[in-house]
This record gives structure tokens, C-alpha cells and sequence, in this order.
């Protein structure tokens, strides 16, 4: 029988700071300011320490700096914000391009859902939204969709860190559009989204071989790891 896996310390402190950060947004603390930028690094390190793919850390990294912009305010920070978050997105894409099992009847019909709720999300954002964020709202929202699609061929919890991805956007971008928000909107878009990065790389983790950094050899088949002796 294997033996469960030692959480990494990157992971428990990342748990830590996740936790602290949430309570600081429902405080209104400054402390939710500080302990933002220092989420998804800890993440990152988690992957390192795994010995995770390269491109899994970098997506995380990536989330940072849109973390960091977004924390600015203003609609150009904001569209940087999306830059950043978009680009991780492709990390994510293409890992789940790499990982992934191919498309098939259930990836056709769930691909269905996602557009058509892509396309009445938009439809419903568009005209509330500054004419400036339109069109780069749409397009950063299809790739997140496609992303989200992605997932789903990977793992259940890829597929459910992609729902819970787009939840925590699609909350985002009402804000952008000055729709009503809940009470602490920032608290419930982070409910969504630090657990949606944390199934996305526990995921692709247990989809991935792992790399030289002091993992064990293994193989995988089907999303079976076997530890090699």
C-alpha cells in the first residue's frame, strides 16, 4: 500500500496565509493587501518542491502579478491584470493539452454548456461594461472558457479548479460592469479563486510525471501512478 504524501511546507504555509487573507477581507484588514501578492509564490513553490512542470509554477506566477495589478484599481491596471491572468491561462491550456484524455461525447456536450454560457455572459455584461473593457472582457472570458474546457479532460478537480475559476472572473467582471455585488465581494471572489488554483495544480501534479526535484520515479497510466522501487 503507498503511503500518503507529506504535504510540502510551501503548501501548509500557503493554507496559512489563504486563511489569513480571507479573514483580513472579512476584517477589512490591510493585512488582505499584503498577504495577496504572497499566495499564488507559495503555490509556485509547492509546485517546485513537488518537482511539478515548469509552466504549472509559471501559470502560478503569472496569477500574481495579475493578483498584484488588480489590487490597484483603474481600468489599466485592470487590463494588465487580464493580460497576466490570461497568459497563465495558456500554461494551463497547453499542460492540459499535454495531460488531458481526448475529447469525446462528455467533453462535446460540456463544451456546449460553456459556450453557451460564455455567450449569454457577454451578451449580458456587454452593455453595462465601459466601451474599453468590451472587447478585451469577451475575449480574456472565451480563453478562461476554453481553459476551464480543458480541464475538465484532465481530472474531476482540474475541472472543478475551471468552474470554480470562471465563478470567481464572472464575479469580477459584474463588479466591472457595476452590476450588485454581495456584501464583500472581494471575499467571495477569493472563496472561488484560491481553492480553483489549488485543485488546478493538485491535478495536474497527480497528472504530470514528476521532474528531478527530489520526486520519485514514476509512470503514469490513465492517471495511475505506480512508485517505481
Amino acid at each position: 500500500m503507498r503511503r500518503p504524501r507529506a504535504a510540502s511546507a510551501p503548501l501548509v504555509v500557503f493554507a496559512l496565509a489563504a486563511l489569513a487573507h480571507l479573514t483580513a477581507l472579512l476584517a477589512g484588514s490591510a493585512v488582505a493587501t499584503v498577504t495577496k501578492p504572497a499566495l499564488m509564490p507559495l503555490l509556485a513553490a509547492h509546485v517546485l518542491a513537488r518537482g511539478g512542470p515548469l509552466p504549472l509554477a509559471g501559470a502560478l506566477l503569472l496569477g500574481c502579478g495579475g493578483d498584484t495589478l488588480l489590487l490597484i484599481g483603474g481600468d489599466t491596471p485592470f487590463l494588465l491584470g487580464m493580460a497576466f491572468f490570461a497568459a497563465g491561462h495558456v500554461c494551463y491550456l497547453l499542460l492540459c493539452a499535454r495531460h488531458g484524455t481526448p475529447g469525446g461525447r462528455r467533453t462535446y456536450g460540456l463544451g456546449g454548456v460553456y459556450a453557451v454560457a460564455w455567450l449569454g455572459t457577454v451578451a449580458l455584461l456587454w452593455p453595462d461594461l465601459e466601451p474599453g473593457l468590451r472587447v478585451p472582457v469577451a475575449l480574456y472570458s472565451l480563453l478562461l472558457t476554453v481553459m476551464a474546457l480543458g480541464a475538465s479532460r484532465v481530472r474531476l478537480r482540474t475541472g472543478a479548479g475551471g468552474l470554480l475559476f470562471l465563478a470567481s472572473d464572472t464575479l469580477i467582471a459584474s463588479g466591472a460592469a457595476d452590476w450588485p455585488q454581495p456584501p464583500v465581494p472581494q471575499f467571495w471572489i477569493m472563496l472561488g479563486y484560491l481553492p480553483a488554483q489549488l485543485l488546478l495544480v493538485d491535478g495536474l501534479l497527480r497528472a504530470a510525471p514528476r521532474g528531478p526535484a527530489g520526486a520519485e520515479p514514476q509512470t503514469r497510466a490513465y492517471g495511475a501512478v505506480r512508485t517505481a522501487p
